[in-house]
């Protein structure tokens, strides 16, 4: 059993890689089967087809990223200490699993995903919405700006950043983070509000 996991998991590792730097459509399925050290039918075995393997990796690509962002977050911070705890995550898991960030950041999901990893998506994104939405009625964020280009605005900003890093234009610092964080923050709220 320990072994079908391992396979399944090399399938999953490997998937992500080259997801990550071809694009599910730049992808074909031989290379994957290769780099986790298995036949194109064992890969098969395990996910009846290409769009399979690309939702589990988004999936859990998805569910590690709400997790990282999620996990014992203590959302009865204040308004802008919460929003610095929460790029300050973003950012962590940016750093620590980049194959499943740049995987993350890419724009062609919708054309594959299923019914699953759609509601997924939508469970990582409703408790930041919630927030987002609280902070709008206490007056904190601008109304009526909608929270889905809020969330743009932050997930495109930090995605940016480090789609530039990757390429080599720059090396992000400490202060880039904290300055970009203090823009995003300030673009999205009220004057003088914290």
């Amino acid at each position: 059993m320990s072994q079908e996991i391992g396979k399944r998991e090399a399938i999953l590792g490997a998937a992500l890689e080259i997801f990550a730097r071809h694009g599910y459509h730049g992808a074909p399925v031989p290379p994957i089967a290769d780099q986790a050290g298995v036949g194109v039918g064992t890969l098969y075995r395990y996910f009846k087809d290409k769009e399979a393997l690309v939702n589990e990796v988004f999936r859990h690509s998805k569910r590690a990223l709400g997790e990282a962002l999620m996990t014992d977050l203590d959302r009865t911070l204040p308004p802008q200490d919460l929003f610095a705890e929460f790029w300050r995550r973003l950012i962590e898991f940016a750093r620590r699993q980049p194959l499943a960030f740049q995987f993350l950041e890419m724009q062609d999901h919708l054309n594959y995903l299923d019914a699953e990893s759609k509601q997924v998506e939508v469970d990582v994104l409703a408790p930041i919405m919630t927030a987002l939405i609280a902070h709008q009625k206490i007056g904190v964020l601008k109304n009526p700006l909608h929270v889905a280009p809020m969330i743009a605005m932050i997930w495109g900003g930090v995605v940016g950043m480090f789609k530039y890093e990757r390429a080599g234009y720059f090396k992000l610092t400490a202060a880039d983070l904290d300055a970009a964080r203090d823009a995003i923050w300030n673009a999205l709220t009220t004057a003088n509000k914290s």
